[in-house]
């Protein structure tokens, strides 16, 4: 009777086994079917392009590939992703049951006076206890409610979000080096900019003190060339700073001690790419890494509701050991006479815990609530962010090709300017006029090229970069060492 007891119990927990007592909530749908002002041909995107096709240039292809490899937040998130892999698969062995091994030995004296010390001399004549025992402990919990169940899907989904979170660093630190490496050569420009000015500064400065010593201008002329020049001498030194911070900067993404940063580019030669498209917002979601990981905080969420929920049901646990027990060290292991096993299950139903259980649930369910809201907001942040950078590009194209002919209607003034001046028919102001206009209006326009590069890289990331999180990086040992776990 005892044995048809034991399996009728086992028998009911691996019917109930498969029950759930919670029921999961879905993510919403809230993928607008157009970004604003946008009207896509077809569904392709600049997102999916591989990241080597989409950027081009050597130079800034090699500090990415050195910054994979060797800037810390990567690495930092690498050891995140190490770190849920060990939860993870320490969560699949949660149906499998606990066993403890558990030697000991004992000796005791009761007191001669006592009830037990009389006993122990009238029975066994000796005035103290021995006892050794050897046992193996087996602790089984049926998953009868999907407790355990839960436990691996939240398991799971917070190991994918680690690996999400790799991704958006990933796709971020990308981005931030190859847009650090178009600010660099946008200062280099303008360097060269400053410095070209200076020489026309120069020359300037020279026919004006000639003028001066035939009596032809005044001191004033003299002081406002030397102004005009110390305009774009101070520029030189400030110039250079800043190009010496940009370096230090790009040094540290990569991960390398602060040096100077190789480039064989320039500003003037780097291409815009014509075609743009954006794609549609729903496939944009199903590429950006923070989307993921929202949707898989909501399994987490899920998971953590059918954890507490189960909690409140009862819960069926099955205990056995067996060993070798003796009160004499000599007849400790003399089998099978010092054999013992024992086998127990119970189920325990939770009553009245002060209301701790069901304020888990609540706010498990409060917290899957939070979740959602969170899931909505990091979709209108990612179409915002594509709205944004795609403005960007329009309006930046449109910025670029107005500076563009004023830079050159202002190279074409000065030009003239300078030949009228030299044949008497134009004063110095007008000169020192047009030669400060043409050094802001090249400045303007190397600022404003290289906002279209970061904005078209800005697009790129927002939209997914499909090419980046597909990029493989691991350490020398993940390398070396690393394999897949199997989900």
């Amino acid at each position: 009777m005892k044995r048809f007891n034991l399996y009728s119990i086992l028998f009911l927990a691996l019917v109930w086994s498969g029950c759930s007592v919670s029921k999961d909530t879905a993510l919403p749908n809230v993928a607008p079917g157009l970004f604003r002002n946008t009207a896509p041909q077809d569904s392709s995107s600049i997102g999916t392009m591989p990241l080597k096709s989409f950027i081009n240039d050597l130079t800034v292809q090699t500090l990415i590939d050195t910054a994979l490899v060797k800037n810390y937040d990567m690495q930092i998130a690498l050891k995140n992703i190490d770190a849920a892999e060990v939860l993870f698969k320490q969560s699949k062995l949660g149906n499998l049951p606990e066993l403890k091994l558990q030697v000991s030995a004992s000796s005791s004296r009761p007191s001669d006076n006592s009830l037990n010390g009389l006993s122990l001399n009238q029975f066994t004549g000796s005035s103290h206890i021995e006892d050794y025992s050897a046992n193996l402990g087996v602790f089984w919990e049926a998953d009868i409610w999907g407790k355990i169940r839960n436990q691996k899907a939240g398991a799971l989904a917070s190991f994918l979000q680690t690996a999400e979170a790799r991704k958006a660093v990933q796709t971020r630190l990308v981005a931030n080096v190859a847009q650090g490496y178009y600010n660099l050569l946008m200062l280099d420009a303008q360097l060269e900019i400053a410095r070209k000015n200076l020489k026309l500064n120069d020359s300037t400065l020279r026919i004006i003190n000639l003028q001066f010593d035939a009596g032809q201008v005044t001191s004033l002329a003299i002081q406002q060339a030397q102004a005009q020049q110390l305009v774009a001498a101070q520029l030189i030194p400030r110039l250079e700073q800043n190009v010496a911070l940009q370096e230090n900067a790009l040094s540290v993404l990569i991960g390398i001690l602060p040096k100077a940063i190789n480039r064989a580019s320039r500003l003037d030669k780097m291409s815009i790419p014509a075609n743009l498209n954006a794609g549609f917002p729903s496939a944009m979601l199903s590429r950006r890494p923070d989307i993921k990981s929202a949707e898989l905080a909501l399994n987490v969420a899920n998971a953590k509701v059918g954890v507490a929920k189960a909690s409140l049901y009862p819960s069926l646990v099955i205990t056995a050991s067996g060993g070798v027990n003796s009160f004499k060290a000599s007849n400790w292991f003399n089998v099978p006479a010092s054999l013992f096993g024992l086998v127990s299950g119970g189920i325990t139903q939770p009553i009245f815990q002060r209301g701790q259980l069901k304020a888990n649930l609540e706010l498990a369910k409060i917290d899957r609530e939070k979740t959602v809201i969170q899931f909505r907001q990091s979709v209108l942040n990612a179409v915002s962010e594509v709205s944004d950078e795609l403005t960007k590009v329009e309006k930046l194209k449109d910025q670029y090709s107005i500076a563009e002919r004023r830079a050159q209607t202002l190279q074409q003034a000065s030009k003239n300017a300078s030949l009228l001046f030299k044949s008497g028919m134009a004063n110095y102001l007008e000169v020192i006029t047009a030669q400060g206009n043409l050094l802001q209006s090249e400045l303007e326009l190397a600022t404003i090229k290289a906002e279209q590069l970061n904005a078209v890289v800005g697009l790129y990331r927002s939209l997914g970069a499909d090419g980046i999180k597909n990029v493989i990086v691991f350490t020398k040992r993940h390398q070396n060492t690393k394999k897949p776990i199997r989900l």
